[in-house]
């Protein structure tokens, strides 16, 4: 699967979560659109990271877009874990649909109302009905993708 999956350079998202008076985020590489009609969105959390442990209280979820200029806010949400960093700090945010932290800068985002989680083995698939949602102008750069983001070492243990 090797040659396959070297091949591959998806965009990544921060996905953002409030439950129980706590909030999380988590720079991921496992998600898309998955259904046309209704809009459904699939988001994979890694069960190593305190996203997922958060989300597991939460009903919604924020699912955010970056730019390629925006690398210091995606090595913020993937490079560090929200177990010692509490990675909203430094960064302009609002709450939005539920509660669910959005932040300022993404180019675009939505919340999304968790309709199904799915065990996928190291990772959980959490089905979404995006419920709001919200977009800057055009951006100038490209989307933040995997390739963008080889240097950015986890912040948590991978597998």
């Amino acid at each position: 699967m090797d040659a396959f999956i070297d091949r591959l350079d998806y965009p990544l998202y921060v996905v953002t979560v409030a439950a129980n008076g706590e909030r999380a985020g988590c720079l991921v590489g496992f998600a898309s659109q998955s259904s046309i009609q209704p809009v459904r969105f699939t988001v994979w959390l890694s069960k190593e990271n305190r996203t997922f442990r958060i989300a597991q209280a939460a009903d919604h979820v924020g699912v955010h877009l970056l730019t390629t200029d925006q690398h210091g806010l995606a090595e913020l949400f993937g490079g560090r874990t929200g177990d010692d960093t509490d990675k909203f700090a430094s960064v302009a945010w609002t709450p939005k649909h539920a509660g669910v932290p959005v932040l300022d800068a993404a180019t675009a985002w939505f919340v999304g109302r968790i309709v199904e989680r799915s065990d996928s083995g190291d990772h959980v698939g959490l089905l979404l009905d995006p419920v709001e949602y919200g977009a800057t102008a055009s951006p100038s750069k490209g989307i933040f993708r995997l390739s963008d983001a080889s240097d950015i070492a986890p912040g948590h243990p991978v597998g």
